[in-house]
């Protein structure tokens, strides 16, 4: 039966309609997000329940999908070509011979219809799929489960055949609905790019996803910063460091920081003070006990510690039994806040006037990466501190004006205590000098 053009016209136009359809429909399942599905599904939204099991178990889907495209490219070059070829034909009798006229007509008729499927059958769907995947999935997934289901044999045999073909090959047949933390870390670096968070929004949460990498050294008062009293300490002993370092809490050790028995609130202190008691560090009603952590907990881990045993406070050690440093539920907030609860004064980094940066030696090495924008430091697994990157890279005790280049950075050793560095100056140089200094800096042999 042949068809006139209107009608083969409106056929075209049909199967571009639908193959947009399947378009959109593969591009919105594939890009929705799965963080947004549960979050819907937690409300109540079934539909969002339907995408999230199709994008577990794909395979029926996609063979609609595929099912769908084919047959519409099939049927849209079919008609495709007697609804141009004509036209084109006749144009190319007034310049050539007429087997090559028609040689002529379907091959611009066979570009013309390709042209027409890729631009409206697909980019431009994709492109209105992509733009709100989720909104999309939702309004589709009703009519793509009816066609699964009218489709059911075809849909069986092919998804049996791939399943097949996917097992020989090692390849899941199901696709877990899994979201990592990098996940996460890219769906809140997207949030940032898009004005949605601000940059200490966006450090705080990256800072929380992290915790779990994050030991607890990397967060502690160092064992040479914490002050603390003794049994034998008099009380003018006492209130001499209080005034000269004032805390909320204080650990009570027996003779050296070693020997930890207990801490002691500055609370407790005061009212002792205003009520004119006397006091004694021996009085068991004034101790509290402290839970002692190996530094190798993660600050997750610390969390964890100080929800169970309901304390704010506790001492770290190492494997020989020996106090690093105390951790405490502020340390711990302050390390996931950032810079929206430290004030220049209490930041391990300071940026100047500049451009260059004055850093602590304690300063994390995780919170150094962030702040130069640095990928991976060096071995960072083999330091946790700028201090121990400098004794790292230097392979010494570093002293005054000691530097390191590295990634277009120089670190300046510019202030030490004994053998602690105290500060350390960064500063960003050149392309050229970079190299050059690299170049120096292996050439020379580390000192002894």
């Amino acid at each position: 039966m042949e068809l006139d053009l209107t009608t083969r016209l409106i056929i075209i136009v049909a199967l571009i309609l639908s193959s947009a359809y399947f378009s959109i429909a593969e591009i919105s399942l594939a890009a929705s997000s799965k963080i947004r599905m549960q979050q819907l599904i937690e409300q109540g939204n079934k539909r969002a329940k339907q995408v999230l099991d199709l994008q577990i178990k794909p395979g029926p889907f996609f063979s609609v999908i595929q099912i769908g495209v084919n047959a519409i490219a099939i049927l849209g070059g079919i008609v495709g070509e007697t609804v141009f070829s004509p036209f084109f034909e006749q144009f190319f009798l007034y310049f050539c011979a007429p087997d090559l006229a028609a040689s002529l007509g379907f091959f611009c008729s066979f570009f013309a219809v390709t042209m027409i499927f890729v631009l409206f059958a697909d980019l431009i769907p994709k492109r209105i799929g992509l733009n709100k995947p989720e909104k999309y999935a939702l309004l589709l997934i009703g009519s793509m489960r009816f066609l699964i289901l009218i489709l059911k044999p075809f849909v069986i045999a092919l998804t049996g055949l791939s399943n097949f073909f996917l097992k020989v090959i090692g390849v899941p047949t199901k696709n877990e609905a899994t979201i990592t933390s990098e996940d996460l870390l890219a769906t809140v670096g997207a949030g940032a790019e898009a004005g949605l968070l601000d940059n200490d929004e966006k450090q705080a949460i990256e800072n929380v996803i992290k915790l779990e990498d994050r030991f607890v050294t990397s967060a502690m008062t160092p064992r040479d910063s914490v002050t603390y009293f003794t049994l034998g300490n008099s009380l003018e002993d006492i209130k001499k460091k209080i005034e000269s370092d004032p805390h909320s809490k204080y650990l009570v050790c027996d003779k050296n920081i070693d020997r930890v028995i207990g801490y002691i609130d500055s609370k407790d202190l005061l009212c002792r003070a205003l009520e004119n008691e006397s006091l004694s560090l021996h009085e068991k009603s004034l101790l509290k006990s402290i839970p002692c952590l190996p530094d190798t907990l993660s600050l997750s881990e610390v969390l964890e510690v100080f929800k169970q045993q309901g304390k704010d406070i506790a001492v770290v050690l190492n494997e020989y039994a020996l106090t690093v440093g105390i951790i405490t539920l502020g340390d711990v907030m302050s390390t996931v806040m950032g810079n929206l609860v430290q004030t220049e004064d209490d930041s391990y980094i300071v940026q100047r006037e500049d451009g260059t940066w004055l850093i602590d030696g304690a300063t994390p090495i995780e919170d150094l990466e962030r702040t130069l924008e640095l990928d991976k430091m060096p071995d960072d697994e083999s330091y946790e501190t700028v201090a121990g990157f400098m004794m790292y890279m230097l392979r010494k005790i570093p002293k005054l004006t000691d530097k390191v280049i590295y990634s277009g950075y120089k670190f300046e050793v510019i202030d030490v205590d004994m053998n602690r560095i105290d500060q350390i100056l960064v500063s960003k140089i050149e392309t050229e000098q970079t190299n050059k200094e690299e170049k120096q800096g292996l050439e020379k042999k580390p000192e002894n």
